[in-house]
């Protein structure tokens, strides 16, 4: 700068030596004393120097000014590229989404984060607020609108508020959003500046917590969360309990708040379950014990207690939670039940007894009976009363054989419950069985139709396979309809690993109506047929599902019955 001055000057004083000179030759020309020229050209010379010096002065005045206020503009060019560098490079840490309004123009500028945060392309945002209203959501708007002019009006200088913004994508996001007002001189708002915080994380563990806190609250089982650390080989002590262990123990959460667990132990609590709890305490480990406690009230209950260590994201144990669940019933029920089962295992053996007794011990003297009765009808009886006397007798001792020989039937199948099955074909059993009903299938001459086709084999007991349909089809000739020809349907068909067996005819029916609940009965009779005994159905049903199968009966008087078997089909 100094240098350049120094230049002007030279050029000043050269220039004007050179006008002094020209003049003076053009004086001399016209003046003709000697002594004046060189007079005035002096006084010319020395007031070119003085006049130089003047500017000099001048000039290096202005200069000190001017490098004066180009530093003063380089410090602050220096501030405000610092300024910005550390505006951007906070921006980017925080990841926040930087605006500056300027309201009276209502003109709107973004940061690099309205991309980075929320999608849009620099084309796709506009540059005034009504981009941003329109970008809240319409549950938010009206509220964040109105809270926001309000705050403008009372011009006060930070603001903040919450809500969902949304996203290129048409997304939300939960945000944060805090703003500064900028005010003129008569303190009317001109400017805000702002940066929006993206917390939809924060928002939805937020939520998320509630929704636990909220389970913790109304479950009905107690819940303690205790200290990671214990002393004195004791479960850590207790920093909240929630309302349902205060109904189970009796305690308020503040009489028990900083005490161990331990104070709940009763003289009758397992001492095996409790080092068993301790020792996952000290091991860090999950841990399910049933013990004895007591309520406040010194009353003992018996507690499932469940207890699960607590990490955090160190990885470092920081809590235990504690669920417990009162199985005072629970056990009272197992005992009930156990007792149960012990009486029920005695009457079985009794029954068992009785029905040794009954289908054993009872047929050889029954069997005598029936041999003296043959023996007497071989006598001539004369006396009319007694031989209506032995008659009945005789009947009655037939009616008594026949019914032990059906117990025997039925005691057989129940002291079997595991039989051996094996894979059969289905048409060889009918053939069996066609073969026992002969005589009846050429009397009666019944339309039977077979379909095996979809399934020909089926994993059974033959011979209790060959029971049931001889029952079936028994029951279907004893009772066809007087009115038409009798018609019998047996198909069978697969579902997943099961085989289902159709039987169908078109007799006489049942009234399920009134019957449904006895149709599978012991005796049980719906018809007023002398030989009909009502057995052959409840022996059906105990044989199908010995097997492990089941059956169902759809009926209707006078039209019919349809009987469906159905039998897992595996080995």
């Amino acid at each position: 700068m100094k240098s350049k001055t120094n230049q002007v000057i030279i050029i000043y004083i050269l220039i004007s030596v050179f006008v002094a000179i020209v003049s003076h030759k053009l004086l001399l020309q016209y003046i003709s004393n000697e002594n004046l020229p060189f007079y005035t050209f002096t006084k010319d010379l020395l007031f070119v120097l003085f006049t130089g010096l003047i500017f000099k002065l001048i000039l290096s005045k202005n200069d000190n000014r001017n490098v004066a206020i180009f530093e003063k503009l380089k410090n602050t060019n220096d501030e405000i590229k610092e300024s910005n560098e550390k505006y951007n490079i906070v921006a980017k840490a925080t990841s926040d989404t930087i605006w500056d309004w300027k309201i009276q123009e209502d003109s709107f500028s973004w940061n690099k984060g309205i991309e980075s945060v929320f999608g849009y392309k620099e084309k796709d945002v506009d540059d005034n607020s009504n981009w941003w209203f329109d970008k809240i959501h319409p549950e938010d708007s009206i509220k964040m609108s109105i809270r926001l002019y309000s705050f403008i009006e009372q011009k006060t200088e930070n603001w903040q508020d919450q809500y969902r913004f949304r996203c290129a994508d048409n997304s939300y996001k939960y945000v944060l959003d805090k703003g500064f007002l900028l005010k003129d001189d008569t303190g009317k708002a001109v400017r805000m500046i702002g940066a929006i915080q993206d917390i939809t994380k924060q928002k939805e563990e937020e939520q998320r917590l509630k929704l636990l806190e909220t389970v913790i609250t109304q479950s009905k089982d107690s819940i303690i969360i205790t200290e990671a650390d214990s002393s004195d080989a004791k479960i850590p002590n207790i920093i909240y309990v929630n309302p349902a262990f205060s109904i189970m123990s009796g305690y308020e959460a503040v009489e028990i708040i900083g005490k161990s667990p331990d104070l709940f132990n009763s003289p009758n609590s397992d001492i095996n379950e409790l080092k068993k709890l301790l020792a996952a305490i000290k091991n860090k480990e999950e841990c399910l014990i049933e013990t004895i406690s007591y309520t406040k009230n010194k009353e003992e209950y018996c507690v499932r207690l469940y207890m699960i260590p607590i990490y955090n994201l160190d990885n470092e144990l920081s809590h235990w939670i504690s669920i417990q669940r009162d199985i005072t019933d629970e056990k009272k029920q197992e005992r009930e039940k156990e007792q149960l089962i012990r009486e029920l295992t005695q009457n079985n053996k009794d029954l068992k007894q009785f029905s040794y007794i009954t289908s054993h011990n009872l047929r050889a003297p029954l069997s005598n009976l029936i041999g003296l009765l043959n023996l007497v009808e071989d006598i001539p009886i004369e006396n009319l009363e007694l031989q209506e006397i032995l008659s009945g007798f005789n009947k009655s001792t037939h009616l008594l054989n026949d019914t032990i020989n059906d117990l025997v039937k039925v005691i057989v199948i129940k002291d079997n419950p595991s039989i051996k099955k094996e894979a059969v074909f289905i048409k060889e059993i009918f053939e069996n069985v066609f073969g026992q009903l002969n005589f009846q299938i050429e009397l009666h001459k019944p339309i039977i139709k077979l379909d095996f086709e979809k399934v020909s084999i089926i994993n059974i007991n033959k011979a209790y396979m060959e029971s049931i349909l001889l029952n079936l089809l028994t029951n279907s000739i004893k009772y066809k309809s007087e009115h038409r020809k009798l018609k019998i349907t047996i198909t069978t068909h697969e579902i997943d690993d099961t085989v289902v067996l159709i039987f169908k005819d078109n007799g006489i029916g049942i009234d399920l109506v009134r019957n449904r609940d006895k149709v599978f009965g012991l005796y049980q009779r719906f018809h007023n047929y002398p030989d009909s005994k009502g057995l052959g159905l409840y022996l059906v049903k105990s044989q199908v599902e010995t097997m492990g199968g089941t059956i169902e009966i759809e009926s209707e008087v006078n039209k019919g019955t349809t009987f469906t078997l159905t039998f897992k089909n595996r080995q």
